[in-house]
């Protein structure tokens, strides 16, 4: 069952003769329980495509239906809530408030939702223990902790509203070649279980690590092709 329905995406910046296309009719699908990866140079669309799928912008033309529902036609409110609590973003830059507490980085999309603070702390440390955070580093500032665990830190927030997506854009780029295979392992385990990823990235060895690839050059997808990945046997 498709999650992601995107057909005749058009996404024009500017009127008249000052108008740029970014987007030229971009049409593909991401399964349920998928991890996809989008993958295209610096240029190709690929920044602008994240940002529709993830409710951040509308296209031009064409629909974007997530869950079935129609994204391009939802006001600003109604994106607001797709935000908050359907998708979970994950940042190349992680996003942590600095000098704010690991378990409060992680509770905050709780906290715009009025959720009693017990229970914020009782979630965001389960999601904590989900990606390998271990109970000791969750008192520590984030600025505290290695780059890979701040990046495992930002999936735990993702993860915190039990989102239909996870939506990472370049999550190893700030990351050595290591650290990044921790977390790529990391989105390898959620995906196992069941999450529904999309990672956007430029680096061929890391969009090789999902079984859908969707290349995008110059606003138009060039590859859209599905592979079998032998599944790991992993502890969650």
């Amino acid at each position: 069952m498709a999650l992601i329905e995107c057909k005749d995406l058009v996404k024009t910046y500017g009127t008249d003769e000052n108008a740029v296309t970014i987007l030229h009719g971009v049409s593909f699908q991401i399964e349920k329980g998928e991890f996809a990866a989008i993958i295209g140079p610096s240029g190709s669309g690929k920044s602008t495509l994240m940002h529709i799928l993830g409710a951040l912008d509308t296209p031009t033309s064409g629909s974007y239906q997530l869950n079935k529902k129609n994204v391009a036609e939802l006001d600003d409110d109604e994106l607001a809530d797709i935000r908050g609590r359907q998708i979970g973003f994950v940042f190349q830059a992680f996003n942590l408030l600095p000098r704010t507490t690991v378990l409060r980085n992680v509770t905050l999309p709780l906290l715009y939702q009025k959720v009693d603070p017990v229970e914020r702390e009782k979630l965001a440390s389960e999601a904590l223990l989900h990606v390998d955070i271990p109970k000791e580093k969750f008192m520590n500032k984030s600025n505290q902790i290695s780059g890979g665990q701040m990046q495992r830190v930002a999936i735990a927030r993702a993860l915190i509203n039990d989102p239909s997506l996870i939506l990472a854009d370049e999550p190893t780029g700030n990351l050595d070649q290591k650290t990044g295979a921790i977390v790529l392992e990391t989105f390898e385990k959620l995906n196992a279980q069941g999450r529904t990823i999309v990672l956007i990235t430029h680096d061929q060895a890391v969009a090789n690590r999902a079984n859908h690839i969707i290349r995008i050059q110059d606003g138009r997808i060039v590859e859209d092709s599905k592979r079998k990945i032998a599944q790991k046997k992993v502890a969650l």
